[in-house]
Formats: structure tokens, sequence, C-alpha cells
């Protein structure tokens, strides 16, 4: 089923990202985690790569609003939905997609991401403080630069509201100040967070590489495939 929604706010969340809010339609369902398709209406340009675009739903299903965030490339869909001014329609479907949290509620969530592959972790995250759940959720957030990493303070404000949840960050080129994990996310920083690694279920979203990296990692590391989750998304 096709909805159209209005543009309630647009902000910048991190060096060129962007996040967008929509009125949440009456009786529109979804689980933490899910996405949907984003379709522009009647835009003033358009390219080979079309109208529409699938991206999941940074906020929670407990939320009035809906949220979908992104890179801003130079893209005629881009373009259009960066003018689009307050009060703007947009059309989207019904949510879809596997990508959630799933099994027993004892067991551990890693989360493995990198840049915007933050959007279905902090919609989980959102959706976990906001029904009080008490499963331990364990996010390793890798970006170039503070200031390259999207909801990090909205992500860190999570995790002192609620005491099952736990970020760590990883900055590729941070400068001299920095506090926090150094390089690419690996085995060796993992386990110097995670006591077992073969308990929790991984969840990995970002781009194809990384999550490709990620996953060949974790089988390296002795971790069972059907305890690994994957989303890819393409950086369009």
């Amino acid at each position: 089923m096709a909805y159209q929604i209005k543009l309630v706010e647009k902000k910048q969340i991190a060096e060129g990202t962007m996040a967008f809010e929509f009125e949440k339609p009456k009786g529109y369902s979804f689980v933490a985690g899910q996405a949907t398709d984003w379709t522009l209406i009647n835009p003033e340009e358009t390219d080979a790569e079309g109208n529409s675009r699938s991206f999941s739903l940074a906020c929670a299903p407990g939320e009035q609003v809906l949220r979908l965030a992104t890179r801003m490339r130079d893209t005629a869909f881009k373009r259009c939905l960066k003018r689009m001014p307050t009060g703007g329609e947009i059309s989207i479907d019904d949510a879809w997609g596997e990508f959630i949290l799933e099994g027993d509620q004892s067991v551990e969530a890693v989360f493995l991401c990198g840049g915007i592959g933050i959007t279905p972790f902090l919609s989980m995250m959102k959706d976990a403080t906001l029904r009080h759940l008490s499963r331990k959720l364990t996010l390793f957030f890798s970006n170039k630069t503070p200031k390259d990493a999207p909801f990090r303070d909205e992500i860190n404000a999570l995790a002192t509201k609620n005491s099952a949840i736990t970020v760590i960050e990883t900055m590729g080129e941070p400068d001299a100040t920095w506090q926090g994990e150094r390089g690419f996310i690996d085995q060796p920083m993992i386990a110097r967070h995670i006591k077992d690694l073969s308990k929790p279920i991984y969840y990995i979203a970002g781009p194809p590489q990384m999550v490709a990296a990620m996953n060949k990692m974790l089988l390296g590391a002795g971790i069972n495939a059907d305890r690994i989750k994957l989303d890819e998304f393409q950086g369009y």
C-alpha cells in the first residue's frame, strides 16, 4: 500500500549526511530494523536511477514520525530531496525486510556498522529503550572522524539512558584528542569488549565491501554463519 506523507523537518546530522522526518500515517506499522521504498512525487528532475530509493527507517515504531537518513550524493533524487520544503510530500510503501532482532532475549546482540549503516541499529536501540527491553545490545560504530558519524549524539544519549546499550566508537582518522578505539573494526577490537565471541548474535550493516569484510572476519574467528545477520546497501 502506498502512503503520501509530509516533510516535517530536515537537518544535517554529520558531514555530508542529512536526515528527513515525515509525518507518520495513521496505522503505519513496521519492525525496528526494517526499510521501505521512498518515491518522489512529480520531481523537478530525474535520472536513469529513477524516482524511488530504499532506505531503512531511522526511527522506532513507537515514534510519531518516520525518518530516513542518507549521504547526500549528487544525484537527481537527492537534489530533489534536499530542496523539498517543509510540507512537501513523498510516497512510501509498506515496510519490508528481515534485518530485525530475533531469537532469545537473553542472548547479546552485537552490531557492527560504519557511517550511515547505523540507521537500522538506531531504530533497534530506540525501540529497545522506548519499550524498556533488557536485551544487551553492543554497537561497534566505525567512522572516519567524529564529525562524519551520523546520529552520534543521539546514539550516545541512548547508551546513557539505557544501561543495556553499550557503544564502542572507532575512528579511522581521529585527532590527538580522541580517546576511543582507532582503526577498522577487527577481531582483536571486538575481543576487547566481548568476553566470549561465540555467544552473541552479530548484525552487520554498511556498504557491501564492509559487510563482506566483517562477515569474513567473524567466520574466520569461528563464529557460526547462522549467528551472523547481514544488511548490505548500495551508496546511492
